[in-house]
């Protein structure tokens, strides 16, 4: 079987919606590594976009998956309840950033916990308006989409977004935009457009994802942490791409000095399984009726074991220390690119959630072509990268948390040589 051959199939069978980075089709993955169907070999600095920080099919993952399969698969939480969630829930509210009283629910995708947070939101406030940020990804449902500060492409044709969601500028500094003009923004927001009275969330990522991994400044998270405590705001933190070891700390408001009244986590949770969650204010948590919240496959046993394996891994491997370590390689590997590439304008990042961005080397003007042209040069020597960025102008590095060392020493070596290659033309 060739990918070509799987391709044509694709074609007819699936809608174009469904973008796709590759037609590479996978057959099977071990920890940093993935074959495909014609036997190819890859390293995967992707993770299935920051899902499995703990390697493809990790031993630990997989006996706890396999061990769950002999019981059960499915019984609906809200039908018939089962220890292992509650239990999840419990670690959870210990680990999530707050010196509060916490609960949880769980869901399946990262889309559907923005969507529940905001309905908590609204529901403990009696407050309909939303505040995200630019360049924000929250997720592909209509809320998600209305959240979103990109329009193209998953906002474009899609008809009228939901009503009573308002953006204000990230900071960038690379691109002049300083947590003054952010806050600037949301002040005149509020005096022009949007009661704040009316306001039940601000909701942002700590560090923007498919933005291009802004890390929000400390003042910013401040500011916005005072102006939700002055006007009874529920500050929401999206930590769906962010959770679980990637920056150097199991979430990525650990690394500050506040905390978010809510915290939505997918992604990383349960090592490749669909599992979401939603941890927040007991207070706020408990906003809704029994029924209000929840679903038939929310907190699905299979991804439930996967979470509580996860946890696991995480703490007796030390992976936030790990992620530190390999963010540090990788930023020094950047900084010996940049000496030589003068196209890169920027490297940014915690931990090993690191970015770098690609611009006219005067004018800092977001430079797509270059950036994708990396891309592919790498693709070519078997390392798969991950683009992102409004302008589609930043390649970040999502690989999984456990790879080892020689596989990532490779795919430094595969890195510069394929900027080069890009600089070449």
């Amino acid at each position: 079987m060739l990918n070509a051959e799987v391709a044509e199939r694709k074609d007819k069978a699936i809608s174009r919606g469904v973008g796709m980075l590759t037609q590479i089709y996978a057959d099977r993955a071990l920890n940093s590594e993935v074959w495909d169907i014609e036997g190819t070999r890859y390293i995967d600095f992707a993770a299935g976009i920051a899902v499995v920080n703990t390697g493809h099919c990790h031993p630990k993952v997989m006996a706890a998956v396999t061990e769950q399969l002999g019981r059960f698969t499915h019984t609906c939480h809200q039908v018939m309840p089962y220890e292992p969630y509650v239990r999840l829930a419990e670690r959870l509210n210990e680990l999530v950033p707050g010196d509060f009283p916490k609960k949880t629910i769980f869901v399946t995708t990262g889309a559907e916990a923005v969507e529940n947070a905001i309905k908590v939101a609204r529901i403990a406030t009696g407050r309909p308006a939303i505040v995200a940020f630019g360049g924000a990804f929250h997720g592909r449902t209509f809320m998600g989409m209305s959240l979103t500060g990109k329009v193209e492409p998953y906002k474009k044709g899609f008809g009228a977004m939901m009503p009573d969601v308002y953006h204000v500028p990230f900071p960038q500094d690379i691109h002049g935009i300083s947590t003054a003009d952010a806050m600037s923004s949301l002040n005149k927001l509020f005096k022009s457009d949007l009661d704040p009275d009316r306001v039940a969330a601000i909701i942002f990522e700590p560090v923007q994802g498919e933005g291009g991994f802004y890390p929000a400044p400390p003042d910013l998270l401040r500011s916005l942490r005072a102006f939700c405590n002055e006007h009874g705001i529920v500050m929401i933190a999206d930590e769906v791409q962010t959770g679980f070891a990637r920056t150097g700390t199991m979430f990525a408001m650990d690394g500050y000095d506040v905390a978010a009244d809510i915290t939505t986590m997918a992604k990383g949770l349960a090592g490749g399984l669909p599992l979401a969650a939603v941890t927040g204010r007991a207070d706020l948590m408990d906003a809704a009726r029994p029924g209000g919240l929840g679903g038939t496959y929310a907190g699905n046993p299979l991804g439930i074991a996967a979470a509580n394996a996860v946890l696991d891994i995480i703490e007796e491997e030390g992976l936030c220390d790990r992620a530190n370590e390999l963010g540090s390689r990788l930023r020094q590997k950047l900084e010996a690119i940049r000496s030589t590439s003068p196209e890169v304008i920027d490297i940014r990042g915690p931990g090993f959630m690191v970015a770098v961005e690609f611009g006219d080397p005067a004018t800092h003007a977001p430079d797509p072509d270059f950036t994708n042209r990396v891309r592919m040069e790498a693709l070519k020597r078997n390392l798969i990268l991950l683009t992102c960025g409004v302008y589609g102008n930043v390649i970040r590095f999502l690989a999984p948390i456990t790879i080892p060392d020689e596989h990532f020493a490779e795919a430094m070596d595969i890195l510069e040589a394929s900027v080069a290659a890009a600089r070449k033309g």
